[in-house]
């Protein structure tokens, strides 16, 4: 069996000498994770190349299981009419995904040189927030009137299965003249049924259908409550547009979660990987140092005003990072479960009051927890109980502060609209420095003539 570093240099020899049954041989002979870390440790220009020199169904493949950002890098550098070819052979919903990423005037070429049936899906579901049903459906589906026989079905069935092999066939919906969603019908029923019967004799009706509209967090808890593969997704008059499958919106969902994970670490939800140019990459992490220097130098203010306290009880200088650290990461654990609670869909913006008691009972149990366990390293340490007393009870108070806060601020911006994930952070940081280096230096400050 080859190891990495052969297969590496397979794959760049084949490039090199445009051996295109070369490359695919390779490609196919490996895992998929092992193919993406080999298109990683290529050259973008290589990259580009063996997605060129690949036939279409082979490059789709491979681009879909890229990391995204890598994918829409190729397609941007590459030949319209090449990108046009591949994304042809992707699913709606996939190819689609890609064209938003892209500039306008890209994704635009790219449509003018697509199939127009495969054009004219992805313009419709552009047209649709990639967070909501009509951004996650596809519109690859088996649609029928509810006049047809069961023959009729089966015919056509037999006639296009090259076509139908690709989608995700287990259900089959059934319209009205004007394209109306009436019912569905299981391939089991029509499988079952003589040639003659009228499918809407076996069909199911009044299905359960969602709006296009519909976010992606409530699609996520309908597919929880129940167990279908997927649900048609309809206009405001009731017109099939596409299918929503359980996958895509569990795969939505993951994604979305990351996201707010790269926004929480300052990466303004967008991915980096350490093959993008060194220019882009330190842009994207100044963005978010920058503005932190400030925001320390906020908090750091507050030392300043107790300096003289600090200056004569020089041991607090120890506990300063230590109580800032702690309540932080406390905080953080609530922005977390907050943010992702609103992602799921299992809190509102509304439930402040139930949160805040929520988090206010856990702050108090982990805040005296933390709390007694600083307080006897402080004893053991200067054999004072009142400078336990000080940076104990800081911590214990300045965790259920950071925890609340942690739990609220995500729902507070989320109800002005702004992006919970990429600005709880800073103002998380913020005023828990501030309050924890407050609290710590006005108790010590009262009680000075005890801690000297």
């Amino acid at each position: 069996m080859e190891t990495y570093d052969e297969n590496l240099q397979r794959l760049e020899s084949s490039l090199e000498t445009e051996d295109a049954a070369g490359a695919e041989s390779l490609l196919d002979g490996i895992l998929p994770e092992e193919s993406s870390l080999l298109v990683d440790r290529l050259s973008e220009s290589d990259r580009e190349k063996l997605v060129c020199l690949l036939p279409p169904e082979s490059a789709a493949a491979l681009i879909k299981g890229m990391v995204e950002a890598q994918a829409i890098d190729i397609l941007d550098g590459i030949d319209p009419g090449t990108a046009a070819s591949i994304l042809g052979e992707l699913d709606s919903d996939t190819a689609a995904d890609f064209l938003g990423e892209l500039e306008s005037s890209e994704a635009e070429a790219i449509l003018q040189r697509m199939e127009p049936e495969e054009a004219a899906d992805a313009r419709v579901l552009l047209t649709f927030d990639e967070d909501t049903a009509g951004g996650l459906m596809k519109t690859e589906y088996l649609a029928y009137s509810h006049n047809s026989t069961v023959g009729d079905i089966v015919e056509d069935l037999r006639l296009n299965a090259e076509t139908y092999s690709d989608f995700d066939v287990q259900y089959a919906y059934l319209v009205d003249e004007s394209k109306k969603l009436v019912g569905v019908l299981r391939l089991r029923d029509l499988l079952l049924s003589s040639y003659n019967t009228k499918v809407a004799q076996i069909m199911i009706p009044n299905p359960v259908s969602v709006l296009h509209s519909v976010t992606q967090e409530e699609l996520a808890k309908q597919f929880s409550q129940k167990q279908y593969i997927g649900m048609p997704v309809v206009d405001e008059v009731g017109r099939l547009l596409g299918i929503a499958l359980r996958k895509s919106v569990r795969a939505a969902t993951a994604e979305a979660v990351a996201e707010d994970f790269l926004k929480v670490s300052g990466l303004g939800g967008k991915e980096e990987l350490r093959s993008m140019p060194l220019h882009l990459r330190s842009r994207r992490r100044l963005s978010w140092l920058s503005i932190n220097i400030l925001l320390n130098v906020i908090a750091a203010s507050v030392i300043a005003l107790y300096q003289d306290t600090l200056a004569q009880v020089i041991a607090l200088a120890v506990f300063l990072p230590i109580i800032s650290d702690m309540s932080g990461c406390s905080g953080s654990q609530a922005v977390a479960v907050s943010i992702r609670e609103l992602t799921l869909g299992l809190v509102r913006p509304t439930e402040l009051i139930r949160v805040l008691f929520k988090e206010m009972a856990l702050g108090l149990v982990n805040g005296l927890a933390l709390g007694i366990l600083i307080s006897g390293v402080a004893i053991l340490w200067k054999g004072n109980p009142w400078l336990g007393l000080v940076v104990g009870g800081a911590l214990m108070v300045n965790t259920v502060v950071a925890v609340c806060l942690g739990g609220l601020i995500p729902l507070v911006l989320k109800r002005f609209n702004m992006d919970p994930a990429l600005a709880s952070g800073p103002i998380l940081t913020t005023v828990t420095d501030m309050c924890g280096f407050f609290l710590v230096l006005s108790m010590a400050t009262f009680l000075l003539p005890m801690l000297v």
